[in-house]
């Protein structure tokens, strides 16, 4: 598959060499490709990416990440899957960019006609692409309305090493404010660990012999 990520930061460029590992075609999409030359991945411009993308990656901060994907335009993008992992902060990281909703909410709105699934956005760039190095298995979600477009990335995320046991489905894409907001457990977790290599797993409760819950 080809895959289009726009930014070139740790996650872009973890999630890129991750699929190409897995024999996907990637494209990292950068304002300034020429300064970007050294990242041992191919880099274009933010809009050769795009029209390179059957699925596109927004892995830009998310403060602009919807000025960027209008800058390369709503028919470039019509019918593109669109994977968000992005989470808007202010600059010390003290607030939320979109307090009362979150950038995929914002994205979707934006692009109607490009299916958006947000997820990935709960943890570090090296869980993201090596779950399996995790002390256990964990939970990555997911949140669309397109329920193809989540098949799609949960094909994806499994070459990332998610078996479809981690990958939960929580709803639309109004649910992805609950991936974003999470930021903020993530850096207090992050601050009593000493570490920001983590992650979560949803653990439901006990059920009976007979499929009950108990």
């Amino acid at each position: 598959m080809r895959i289009g990520l726009l930014g070139t930061g740790n996650v872009a460029r973890a999630l890129a060499h991750g699929w190409k590992g897995a024999g996907h075609d990637v494209l990292l999409g950068s304002r300034r490709p020429g300064e970007r030359a050294d990242l041992g991945l191919p880099v274009a411009g933010v809009e050769e990416a795009a029209a390179h993308a059957e699925v596109l990656v927004n892995a830009t901060p998310g403060d602009v990440s919807v000025e960027l994907l209008r800058s390369i335009g709503a028919e470039a993008l019509a019918g593109t899957l669109l994977v968000d992992v992005g989470v808007g902060l202010s600059e010390d990281y003290t607030q939320l960019a979109h307090p009362n909703s979150s950038l995929g909410e914002q994205i979707q709105a934006a692009f109607p006609r490009t299916p958006v699934v947000k997820t990935l956005c709960t943890m570090d760039a090296t869980a993201m692409v090596a779950p399996g190095e995790l002390d256990g298995p964990s939970t990555v979600f997911l949140s669309g309305d397109d329920a193809e477009a989540k098949r799609t990335t949960g094909r994806l995320l499994a070459d990332l090493g998610w078996p479809p046991s981690s990958q939960l489905d929580i709803g639309d894409i109004t649910t992805a404010r609950g991936q974003e907001h999470f930021a903020f457990l993530f850096m207090g977790i992050a601050g009593a660990l000493g570490a920001h290599t983590f992650n979560i797993k949803v653990v439901p409760r006990k059920t009976s012999a007979d499929g009950a819950a108990r």
